[in-house]
């Protein structure tokens, strides 16, 4: 079985961050350990959340319990999310850095490092502090193996224009690794562009009236799960990106709103007939 450490937010009562990453992956067949940014009871958009942010020393203590467990060697993937301080990306960073040690010493594979640099959003602007997002830009950046930004957040960091497929592959070529850029305007909807060092791809779905919180990262995880299994990177995109366009559909039905991602079960692996994937460059 394959195991995951996850750097994020966890938010008891609804299905985003890092709780959600961990229970898609659970239900998955991929051990999640969560070393919480945030302890909320709800999602902020809702309303005051209750709780608050764990503090660095704090996060940090719970990353050095976890090495100290022996685990660093374990963890085929490391998943980032949300980060409320500066100095948490700090120590995800060293981390990380630990973690890549750890596993090349024990004679293993190196771990996938999957950065979502959570900073801001279309209409929103920047939602963390500037120095949160200097940070990540600075510190993981570097380090993953896939970079997971929304188009905003691209744009952002790349300093260039993101409004379409075209603009989405020349920022992410910028940024020297790969990129996995979501919510990129289409003109049939929205669309995910992969972007490889030899080829991208372009997965599109419809626009979909609403959407419930916690897409991103749900993309994030069944991306990383997608490519730990070995699957091809554009094959993996076109099933991460189904399986949450049908899980999107299924919240229709229910869920209090949450994306109903223990329900949903095995389904988030098998693709959706209502998205389409092209080969862009």
């Amino acid at each position: 079985m394959s195991r995951a450490l996850l750097m994020s937010s966890f938010v008891a009562s609804s299905r985003v961050g890092g709780g959600a990453q961990s229970l898609a992956l659970a239900v998955l067949g991929i051990d999640a350990v969560l070393a919480p940014t945030v302890l909320f009871g709800r999602h902020p958009g809702l309303g005051a959340p209750g709780g608050g942010a764990v503090s660095p020393d704090l996060f940090q203590g719970v990353l050095e319990g976890i090495e100290a467990k022996g685990d660093f060697a374990a963890f085929d993937l490391v998943l980032t999310g949300y980060f409320s301080h500066p100095d948490q990306i700090d120590a995800a960073s060293r981390a990380i850095d630990a973690i890549r040690a750890a596993r090349a010493d024990a004679g293993l594979a190196p771990p996938l490092i999957l950065v979502d640099p959570v900073m801001g959003d279309m209409g929103k602007g920047l939602y963390v502090k500037p120095e949160v997002a200097e940070a990540l830009a600075q510190h993981l950046v570097p380090r993953a193996d896939i970079l997971a930004p929304n188009a905003w957040e691209l744009s952002h960091l790349s300093g260039l224009p993101v409004t379409d497929p075209a603009s989405a592959l020349a920022a992410a070529r910028t940024m020297g690794r790969t990129v996995m850029v979501s919510s990129v305007p289409c003109e049939d909807g929205l669309g995910v562009v992969l972007a490889l060092k030899s080829e991208a791809w372009l997965v599109t779905h419809a626009l979909l009236p609403s959407a419930p919180n916690g897409v991103g990262d749900l993309l994030a995880a069944l991306m990383a799960q997608a490519c730990l299994a070995g699957i091809a990177p554009h094959h993996a995109l076109s099933q991460a990106v189904g399986g949450v366009y049908e899980a999107i559909e299924a919240c229709k039905s229910g869920s209090h709103g949450d994306l109903p991602i223990v329900a949903m079960g095995k389904r988030l692996t098998q693709g959706s007939d209502q998205v389409s994937l092209i080969l862009l460059d």
